[in-house]
Formats: structure tokens, sequence, C-alpha cells
């Protein structure tokens, strides 16, 4: 059974950069043909993806977020990081890591971590 699980500030200043780190249990963030991804979800909206790593290393980021985030991973400890510059309230948010398939379907989660609120505020 594969486990994400996000660590991170639940208090952000305008202006600074959010980390947030994701811990994967029960199985390998280089397991070929993985993707792990970073979304948020601000209050009172949908889902708004924001970056993958994949298993190989290769990065993909949301186009209104490119050159703000920035996302990493430590194969050794099995963990992807996420890091957002220069954040706004608009930023506000609770973070979720998830695992992404890509398949002849179409693109899928299927384990999730439990979710980090994150709020931009001074």
């Amino acid at each position: 059974q594969v486990q994400l699980q996000e660590s991170g500030p639940g208090l952000v200043k305008p202006s600074q950069t959010l980390s947030l780190t994701c811990a994967v249990s029960g199985g390998s963030i280089t397991t070929n043909y993985y993707y792990w991804s970073w979304i948020r979800q601000p209050p009172g909206k949908g889902l708004e993806w924001i970056t993958y790593i994949s298993y190989s290393g290769n990065t993909h980021y949301a186009p209104s977020l490119k050159g703000r985030a920035s996302i990493s991973r430590d194969t050794p400890k099995n963990q992807f990081t996420l890091q957002l510059n220069s954040v706004t309230p608009e930023d506000t948010a609770v973070y979720y890591c998830a695992r992404q398939l890509v398949t002849p379907g179409g693109i899928s989660y299927d384990y999730w971590g439990q979710g980090n609120q994150v709020t931009v505020s001074s």
C-alpha cells in the first residue's frame, strides 16, 4: 500500500518561499512509469494541478505557475519537494501530493496525501 505524507508550514508570509515535502512509503518514486504531483485547492475553488516529477526525474509545470514553482526529489529518502516563490494570499490553499498515472485512457491519481493547509498572510 502506497502512502504519501505532506509536511511543511501552515503559515507563510507574502513574498516568502513556500516549501512542502512529500514522503512516500510502500513504493519507490523511481518506479516506472509513475509521476509524482503537487495539486492544490484554494478555498471555495476546484483542484489545480501545479507540477510533477517523473520516475526518471523529468519535470513539468502548470503554465500559470511556471517560473515560481520548482519540484525536486531526494531518491535515497524517497521524497519530493515543492518550492513556490514569491507567494501571495492567492496561493492560500490545501496542498496535496499525489501519484499520477498516465494511461491510454488519460491521467488519473491513485494515491493522495492527506493535504497540508497553507495560509499566506502577514
